[in-house]
């Protein structure tokens, strides 16, 4: 950041002046994210602090929220950023601060923990080198906890209250969440008591040495109710069906907490931050107590977290909102109501319906979609020191929308497209890729595959006709033309990433067509990082119009290509004599993508949707037996595709749900379920063959 001592120093005396204690804490987190040379500025620094010092010094009960984005496993560079952020908090004289869920480990964790348990001993290490150098700020710092009576898991997730050079308590988490990318409850045993337990018990605590003592920490004179990410999403009156059999806040506040803390590390995902609010407002209103959350920010592979840390108060009114997407140190003081709310990606301020319902309206959604992916990707790229990116440029809307993605997360200099004509390719393809390249300001060329095609093919019908002497089996209608060039250039892709330093393939698979099977192994699909696999074709439409009108960059991706039928140009449709379009093969993408909605959002049956009507219905005369068709094809293509689900690159969970690995699980083997259910009558005359 570009600004002169003068200006700073100018800049921080109006601030004070004014008792801007967010402001002037605004320009505190340039510092801590060094976007700041603290070298270069050292006694604008010293000033400010001193300056923070003096205005909070006169009002008890400010806490700093510590939004951090930790490195999963890395504990030395995690705990120091913890302990920077303490500093910082000491410095300006607050009485808390407060890290999200296992900030000294990054989650999620997954095996990790297990197959290097060393660095759960490392942690814990750290933890107790960071508990000496606190002073008169405590700090509410998460970790794992190793488990030492023998029965039970291994672990705990842990919270440990730090203050005055030590560990003044832990908090242990009670609900291990097992659904969707969450996996707890592999290693973790769930605390049998919901808050604070004493120091002594650190490693060493069992269902067989609860104290009977007070849930709450008290802080400088006010009493703190301190939980753990899921411990706050079992409310029964909020939630119509809750997961777990008790509630941990219900038993914290049993004690009369004057402030409620939740340490989190809860994912992005559509429709959730709604719910999140909705349900964290109605938790402070129903026990008139302020309720702090403070959420993990950055990307751990499939999982993108917003952040967007959070205060309510007594009343269930927000008061206090952090930055999403962005690390950020922020004041907030819950007694005085004091914080700043800053905004949410546009459009998730909209409130949540509990009605489900299909709907082509994108728009809210869009903006949280677009940072969801691009901290996805710099996050997993840069935790794994990749500093650039090589795709495939088809001219179509998967391969555009990944490049402008890539671009804007890496840098456009740092993306390379390549356009692999086949002798099916169009020249308006070719074009359109061209096109794209110049307006995004990527890196760009064009190599043939017709060559290499021929040549495989050469090569493979006669490898066929000596296989076809051993087997009678051959199809008389195959994909094989096809995939050969779809492999041909990731074959190409590959050759660039392993040529070049640092440089990872991008496959470019959407949602609908990975649930159809539709893309081809070793082909688009391959690639080391996918950063559309979890959104809809209908959402991507929407998505590429979003992109043109909010990037700096106006109208990048041209209009020919959103207008454009999908079709991957790999085959030639007999009946037109042009290349095949997509939505022949399978079926229009307003009726697939609503299937997908209904059986991820609504669990519904095969049955229940042939008897609903879809949206695509409402606007189009749709036969029973075409419907039929089109849901006979799509569990039959599905149950084919559960292999190449598992052998999806890494990407980012966006949607409620998804078929990311991280997410949602099935064996490859349950092809022969009967989706579409049989009838008591008709199993009664089933068995009665085997009598």
């Amino acid at each position: 950041m570009e600004l002169s001592k003068q200006e700073l120093n100018s800049k921080i005396k109006v601030l004070t002046a004014q008792n801007s204690i967010s402001e002037l804490c605004g320009i505190l987190d340039l510092f801590l994210q060094e976007k700041l040379d603290e070298n270069q500025y050292l006694e604008e620094k010293n000033t400010l602090l001193e300056s923070l010092h003096k205005l909070l010094k006169n009002n008890g009960g400010y806490i700093a929220l510590a939004q951090i984005n930790p490195i999963v496993g890395n504990i030395e560079y995690n705990s120091k950023k913890v302990m920077k952020y303490i500093n910082s908090a000491t410095s300006i004289g607050v009485d808390l601060i407060v890290f999200p869920e296992l900030a000294l480990m990054g989650y999620p964790i997954q095996d990790t923990i297990d197959r290097h348990p060393v660095i759960v001993e490392e942690n814990l290490k750290w933890l107790k080198e960071i508990a000496k150098l606190t002073k008169n700020t405590y700090a509410v710092v998460g970790f794992i906890e190793p488990r030492t009576d023998g029965r039970g898991k291994r672990y705990y997730n842990s919270l440990a209250v730090l203050g005055e050079g030590k560990i003044r308590g832990i908090i242990r988490k009670s609900l291990l969440p097992t659904y969707s990318e969450f996996n707890d409850y592999r290693y973790i045993e769930p605390s049998p008591v919901a808050g604070n337990q004493s120091p002594e018990t650190l490693g060493k605590f069992s269902p067989d040495n609860v104290v009977n003592m007070p849930k709450t920490n008290n802080i400088h004179g006010i009493s703190y109710g301190i939980s753990v990410c899921e411990d706050c999403w079992n409310n029964d009156e909020f939630f119509s069906n809750p997961l777990y059999k008790k509630d941990p806040i219900s038993e914290l506040c049993k004690d009369n907490p004057d402030v409620l803390i939740n340490c989190s590390a809860s994912p992005s995902r559509a429709k959730k931050e709604q719910l999140k609010h909705n349900m964290l407002s109605f938790i402070s209103d129903k026990y008139k107590t302020p309720v702090v959350y403070v959420n993990q920010v950055g990307a751990i592979d499939d999982s993108s977290f917003d952040g967007a840390s959070r205060a309510f108060d007594k009343d269930g009114k927000l008061f206090a909102r952090a930055k999403s997407f962005e690390e950020q140190f922020m004041i907030i003081n819950p007694k005085l109501s004091f914080g700043t709310v800053y905004p949410l990606p546009q459009g998730l301020e909209e409130t949540l319906t509990e009605e489900k319902v299909f709907t082509l309206n994108y728009e809210p959604d869009l903006e949280r979609t677009y940072k969801t992916i691009i901290q996805g990707i710099r996050d997993y790229f840069g935790k794994n020191g990749f500093e650039r990116a090589v795709l495939g440029l088809s001219g179509g809307l998967d391969s555009t929308v990944s490049a402008v993605l890539m671009a804007d997360a890496l840098g456009a200099e740092n993306v390379f497209g390549v356009s692999m004509p086949s002798k099916i390719t169009s020249s308006e393809s070719r074009n359109d890729a061209r096109d794209l390249a110049n307006n995004l300001g990527i890196n760009f060329a064009e190599t043939s595959i017709k060559n290499m095609v021929v040549t495989t093919n050469d090569a493979l019908n006669d490898l066929f006709s000596q296989v076809e002497d051993k087997w009678s089996c051959r199809y008389k209608e195959t994909f094989t033309q096809d995939n050969i060039q779809a492999r041909s250039r990731a074959m190409f892709l590959w050759g660039v990433s392993n040529e070049f330093a640092k440089c990872v393939p991008i496959a470019t698979s959407d949602k609908s067509e990975l649930y159809m099977g539709y893309a081809t192994i070793n082909g688009d699909m391959s690639g080391g990082f996918a950063p559309i696999a979890d959104v809809p074709k209908t959402k991507l439409f929407a998505f590429a119009r979003w992109l043109n009108k909010n990037r700096a960059q106006k109208n990048a991706i041209p209009e020919v290509i959103i207008k454009k039928k999908p079709g991957a140009e790999l085959a030639i449709n007999p009946k037109t004599g042009k290349p095949l379009i997509a939505e022949d093969a399978l079926m229009p993408y307003e009726f697939l993508d609503e299937v997908i909605w209904r059986i991820e959002n609504k669990h519904e049956s095969y049955s229940d949707m042939l008897n609903s009507e879809f949206l695509y219905e409402k606007k189009n005369r749709v036969s029973k037996e075409q419907k039929t068709q089109w849901l006979d094809k799509f569990y039959h293509r599905m149950s084919r595709a559960l292999f190449k689900w598992t052998l999806l690159p890494p990407s980012v969970i966006v949607e409620p749900r998804s078929i990311l690995k991280a997410d949602y699980k099935q064996p490859v083997t349950s092809s022969h379920i009967n989706y579409r259910g049989e009838k008591e009558e008709v199993i009664a005359e089933k068995l009665k063959d085997l009598l």
